[in-house]
């Protein structure tokens, strides 16, 4: 399985500041607020400052005092305001830009192609859109407007130090170069870090939800001790990134205290030689002093938020990367297909290995029913997702009603093609909504017909709201048969030409066996379709069956023909009925097919 991309600092930033720019006004405005806020936080000190002035020189009146207060006062509730008018604006910004990249993101993934998806890990892709988006989304919200406070006030109260004397400037410049060689020492080993722990999150994700789905597997063969040693082994490599980056991190945290420390020793020592030769006041030096000190707090902030904010960045860089994967593009219009047929001719298709399906050459003319037969691993589900157009052969073409099925594009393919398989999904919502995903200008009525032709319709209408009731996770939970149930109804109401059933009655134990063979026979009725058959029963009720093994048709003809030849297909059913063709039972009839 592989890893999905991930994008380059480059192209992250790029990702974000073209959703930034999109919202211009907004940004200005959030801009100009935030810097008001970080303006009116220098007024503070510049007014002690005065006040130690008026004091020392020659002293000063009630009135002066009162007036440096309610100036001190004043300027307080204005930052106080203006800070939480902008953090709601950055807040906003950084919420509308979120949710426009995560829309992209899901909008890729969902079109990426099957093959793709089949080699990307589940876990990868889960955390990108879960985990690393509530990653960025806190960076954002909550982080964003803190780090762009904290850098307009530095910007600002560097610059009202200089104002005050450039002396003084120039002595807090000092701690600069301490500041720098601490990020120059902490980026370098912390960032890779910060991106193996975002891949290791990912990788203990797999394996958790590998564990959850395959959990009846797990039981039945009792691997439960070796899947809790394997999410064991992730969330320690998780566990143990972490506390390294912690630990690069406390060294990162006393190097800045030593910058605060050499700063404000500067400005101090400095002053106090400026003071002596009458160059500066007292005032000054005492301004200078609290600018310094007030920027302990934003540059900590900077500095210490760096630990969210290269976290925020290595989720970024993950979603930009699903970004970054090629787009199908579809091909110029062309002429559609004459009619319902498929043919194959000369498919190969490997995987990364060797050949799967060698040299395969089908055709199935329209209204015709096609069964595939074979053992396990004879490439059954390669050949039918070849078919439907699903995965692009190795070797050779598939052709629908005369088209090449890559000249038509995958979304003319998927109107004329519809492919179900065993794993059914139910989404949350209502009944009658999750049958309606096949085309949302149906009627309740036509929903309705579609579960009537299906079967479905007798215990739709005993659940508690009928085609209201909702199912998914937080609804009513439907047996695997009454899902693959609404499948066919989706495929009646799709009404697409062709249809590829991929062991689509699977999900079903022997009691409701028949009831979705039926189902399967009421949906198909009409279509050309071609089958995996999962029970040989489906088989016997084809008009032709195709029997594949390694990749290979070995044989190919009705189900008394190819019993009467005694070939591979005779065998397959003898293991699944246990009679010898000829004997009793060994020829039953599709009407009394046993399950």
């Amino acid at each position: 399985m592989n890893l999905l991309p991930i994008a380059g600092p480059r192209a992250t930033w790029a990702l974000l500041w073209s959703e930034i720019r999109k919202l211009p006004g907004l940004s200005i405005i959030a801009a100009i607020v935030i810097t008001g806020g970080s303006a009116a936080g220098l007024v503070a000190p510049w007014a002690l400052g005065a006040l130690v002035d008026d004091v020392s020189s020659a002293g000063a009146d009630n009135s002066v005092i009162v007036k440096a207060v309610l100036l001190i006062g004043g300027a307080a509730v204005l930052a106080g305001l203006l800070t939480a008018l902008g953090v709601m604006l950055v807040a906003r910004v950084g919420e509308t830009v979120l949710a426009r990249i995560r829309e992209k993101v899901l909008d890729r993934a969902l079109q990426l192609p099957a093959p793709v998806l089949d080699k990307v890990r589940t876990g990868d892709l889960l955390s990108r859109v879960g985990d690393d988006v509530a990653t960025v989304a806190t960076a954002l919200t909550d982080i964003g407007p803190t780090l762009l406070g904290a850098a307009l006030t530095i910007i600002l109260t560097a610059a009202g130090l200089f104002a005050l004397d450039w002396r003084l400037g120039l002595a807090g410049l000092l701690a600069v170069p301490m500041y720098l060689l601490a990020l120059r020492w902490y980026l370098p080993r912390s960032a890779p870090f910060y991106r193996q722990e975002r891949i290791a999150m990912g990788e203990r994700s797999e394996a958790i939800i590998a564990s959850l789905r395959g959990s009846a597997t797990v039981r039945a063969y009792r691997l439960e001790d070796v899947q809790l040693a394997k999410i064991d082994a992730t969330s320690a490599t998780a566990r143990d990134l972490s506390i390294k980056v912690f630990k690069i991190f406390s060294f990162f945290s006393s190097r800045i205290n030593h910058a605060e420390f050499t700063g404000l020793t500067a400005i101090l020592v400095a002053g106090f030689f400026l003071v002596r030769g009458d160059l500066v006041t007292i005032g000054a030096v005492t301004a200078a002093a609290l600018y310094f000190h007030r920027l302990f707090n934003p540059i900590g902030a900077v500095l210490m938020l760096f630990d969210e904010a290269q976290t925020a960045a290595a989720g970024l860089a993950r979603l930009a990367g699903v970004l970054e994967m090629e787009q199908i593009s579809s091909p110029p219009p062309g002429p559609g297909p004459a009619d319902a047929s498929i043919e194959l001719v000369g498919i190969g298709h490997a995987y990364d290995g060797p050949l799967v399906v060698d040299g395969v050459s089908l055709r199935l003319e329209p209204g015709e029913r096609v069964a595939l037969v074979g053992a396990s691993g004879a490439g059954k589900t390669t050949l039918a997702a070849l078919a439907a157009g699903v995965l692009t052969p190795t070797a050779g073409v598939v052709r629908l009603g005369g088209v090449d099925v890559q000249a038509l594009g995958e979304d003319r393919t998927r109107s004329q093609v519809a492919l179900l398989s065993q794993e059914v999904h139910v989404f949350s919502g209502t009944l009658a909504d999750d049958v309606r995903l096949a085309r949302l200008d149906a009627t309740d009525d036509e929903v309705a017909a579609a579960l009537e032709r299906v079967g479905a319709l007798a215990w739709v209408r005993a659940l508690p709201d009928g085609l209201a009731t909702v199912v998914g996770e937080e609804g009513h939970q439907l047996t695997g048969a009454q899902s693959q149930q609404l499948a066919f109804a989706r495929l009646v109401l799709a009404d697409p030409p062709v249809a590829v059933l991929d062991e689509a009655t699977a999900e079903a134990g022997s009691a409701g066996a028949r009831e979705l063979e039926r189902a399967s026979v009421a949906a198909t009725e009409g279509r050309t379709t071609l089958i995996v058959a999962h029970r040989l029963t489906q088989a016997q009720q084809a008009d032709r069956i195709v029997v594949l093994d390694q990749g290979r048709v070995v044989e190919s003809g009705t189900h008394d023909g190819l019993l009467a030849a005694g070939g591979r297909y005779a065998l397959l059913w003898r293991s699944w009925t246990g009679f010898k063709p000829g004997e009793p039972g060994g020829r039953t009839t599709p009407a009394s097919a046993s399950t």
